[in-house]
């Protein structure tokens, strides 16, 4: 627990930064004559630099003063457009609680957290109001409305209460369908103003009311599941979906929400969701970052046939990053939750960066991972990353020395079997309980196919060692595990592309 001390402190500084923010962000807003920006944004970064104090990364920061004096520059162009795009005060809640509460104090108490309790302890928190969902796609372990799990309120509120204590002020939210919660999530959102939250939705309950009330509140965002055409979408997803992911995106444009996309790839779709013209579709539409999964082959009702064949999968590596580079315009931002993880350290499940928590209250290392040894109601978060089986995670991530093969399930299913058989965590698939076994087993096939091919894409690449890596000290030590020398244009994020 905080101290009055820290509280107290707390509350000076966040009250400096908002003054900071909203003097910054109406500077912006105000104008939009380029060097009169270019001049704020130095300022800002300048105060930022003031603030983050010892911690600074000097180095990183004159680079980015460096690529802010380049009005051409792609990400300042893209900048601008969000600014223009986004709701003056959406914008300020926005930045002061995903930059100073998650970005800055939050990674500081986080990173002190880990050190103290000797465990993961996460930047973000992923949770299910509900099971209940209006739609049933192809290969989804999520159900209907006939799944009655529901999280109270109570139980919500506790999640956040005690993971801010740790440092925590990121909170997503999946299902089921959150949105059928809608009204305890803003009651949630009211009350922990200091957070950000983020709803991967499937769009069909995106009204009119729900987006004034998200304007006046400033801190939830949306991640809307879209794949592709109507013809690849509504083949899994369902006969109108894709006209209301439309309609959705087009409330949120007006109503000047930052807003994302969730794009689950498969065999049948994965050249349709990386189409140009498809990205700079959603961009047009407003979509300023999307986050791509690699479908999982979990639940009874999965269909191992949908995963990407290897090419496929080779493929989207190199034409997400290169949506990254400076070699074209298109105002989104892509992360591959799959192939990104070199640039965060290999899996981030298990609390080392998230961890997942479903509508019964059992906590589980991944949101694809559905086995457990601790819940919400018998439990305080703490005690769930210290339970054997996130302990398991903590010791082992990670996972491969390999970061294209960063998961226990799919990349390294040997893995997972351990961790499971040795804690006794137990199956929590709410549509029918499956055995780590049976999971694993329609992963094996994939896993000793992928290992050469991401093999020989590992080392066609150079890797940098990253300032922070949040293993165990062992592991940080591991000769097997030194990073290797970064290779230029690698990681799609280039010094070149960014001036």
């Amino acid at each position: 627990m905080a101290s009055f001390v820290e509280n107290t402190q707390h509350k000076v500084e966040r009250k400096a930064f908002e003054i900071m923010t909203n003097s910054i962000v109406g500077k912006l807003t105000k104008t939009d004559d380029i060097a009169k920006r270019q001049e704020t944004f130095l300022e800002l970064i300048d105060k930022a630099e003031t603030f983050w104090g010892n911690g600074a990364d000097k180095a990183t920061l004159d680079k980015v003063r460096e690529y802010v004096k380049n009005p051409e520059n792609r990400w300042v162009k893209f900048v601008n457009r969000v600014l223009d795009e986004t709701n003056p005060n959406y914008a300020k809640k926005f930045l002061l609680n995903l930059g100073y509460e998650a970005f800055f104090r939050g990674t500081k108490t986080i990173r002190a957290n880990r050190e103290k309790y000797n465990c993961n302890i996460p930047w973000l928190i992923l949770f299910d109001p509900t099971d209940a969902c209006n739609m049933h796609c192809v290969g989804c372990w999520s159900g209907t409305y006939g799944h009655k799990n529901n999280m109270s309120y109570e139980d919500m509120d506790k999640i956040v209460t005690q993971g801010k204590e740790l440092g925590t002020y990121l909170y997503f939210m999946t299902g089921g369908e959150p949105t059928v919660r809608k009204n305890d999530i803003l009651k949630l959102a009211e009350k922990h103003n200091d957070c950000m939250f983020g709803l991967f939705s499937n769009s069909t309950l995106i009204d009119e009311e729900l987006c004034k009330k998200i304007v006046e509140l400033g801190n939830i965002t949306f991640l809307l599941s879209i794949e592709g055409t109507p013809e690849t979408n509504d083949g899994r997803r369902g006969d109108g979906h894709y006209a209301a992911v439309m309609k959705a995106m087009d409330l949120l444009k007006q109503y000047g929400i930052i807003f994302g996309t969730s794009i689950c790839y498969t065999r049948a779709n994965v050249e349709a969701v990386t189409d140009e013209k498809f990205l700079r579709f959603i961009a047009d539409k407003g979509a300023r970052f999307g986050f791509y999964f690699h479908y999982m082959p979990v639940g009874q009702n999965a269909a191992p046939e949908l995963m990407p064949t290897l090419e496929q999968r080779e493929e989207i590596i190199k034409k997400i990053r290169w949506v990254r580079t400076g070699d074209n315009d298109i105002g989104f931002f892509p992360m591959d939750f799959q192939n990104d993880g070199e640039f965060v350290g290999g899996c981030i499940a298990g609390g080392r960066n998230y961890f997942h928590i479903n509508a019964q209250g059992d906590a589980e290392p991944c949101v694809f991972i559905h086995f457990s040894d601790s819940n919400i109601h018998d439990k305080s978060i703490l005690e769930m990353l210290q339970s054997p089986l996130f302990k398991a995670y903590h010791e082992g991530q990670p996972f491969n020395r390999n970061h294209l093969r960063p998961c226990p399930m799919l990349e390294n299913p040997k893995l997972l079997r351990e961790m499971v058989n040795k804690t006794g965590a137990k199956g929590t698939n709410a549509e029918a309980e499956e055995t780590v076994e049976h999971l694993c087993s329609k992963c094996d096939h994939y896993a000793e196919e992928w290992g050469p091919v991401a093999d020989r894409i590992w080392a066609e690449q150079k890797h940098k060692k990253a300032p922070y890596e949040n293993y165990t000290e062992e592991k940080r030590e591991h000769p097997e595990l030194a990073a290797f020398e970064h290779a230029d244009g690698s990681n799609g994020l280039r010094d070149e592309d960014l001036q």
